[in-house]
């Protein structure tokens, strides 16, 4: 398979994942043995072939939503992309995805209390057609977010039969 980035563009995603704002002189500087020239045709390169994309990552606990929830969805046979189409039009919904195993579908809720997070959950998860169960599990502590995933060194490594 070959891959649509090499260890270079890591480098560049690497530093961009920790300040989206460097600019491509700060990153050629960080790295050495490479122009700012290259690094912005990297970054293009990179956002082209959908690799990364440009936006801003919320914080939700600093705009006032301090509750954050896992809710785990099981749904009726055959509906499973019809609810979690419908979950993704929630605001207080911030992540939606299809599961395998005991739930369907994974989101994450972010709230302003613990009581809108239950009336949320009941009133209007509970509510939809085809969901059959959640459970809910509260995350009180993030250790590491998706928005902070590195690409792993071993994508590079070579498979050795």
């Amino acid at each position: 398979m070959d891959l649509p980035i090499d260890e270079l563009d890591k480098k560049i995603v690497d530093l961009l994942i920790e300040d989206g704002r460097m600019s491509s002189a700060d990153i050629a500087r960080t790295i050495g043995d490479v122009t700012e020239r290259t690094v912005r045709y990297r970054i293009q390169q990179l956002i082209e072939k959908g690799v990364i994309s440009v936006s801003a990552v919320v914080d939700p606990t600093k705009i006032g939503f301090p509750v954050i929830a896992d809710v785990f969805i099981e749904v009726e046979p055959g509906r499973v992309l019809e609810v979690a189409r419908r979950l993704a039009e929630f605001d207080l919904i911030t992540y939606v995805a299809c599961a395998t195993g005991e739930r369907d579908i994974s989101v994450q809720i972010a709230a302003r209390s613990n009581t809108e997070l239950y009336q949320f959950v009941t009133d209007n998860l509970g509510n939809i057609p085809s969901v059959r169960r959640t459970t809910t599990s509260i995350v009180p502590l993030i250790i590491k977010d998706d928005s902070k995933w590195h690409i792993p060194y071993s994508v590079f490594k070579k498979d050795q039969d």
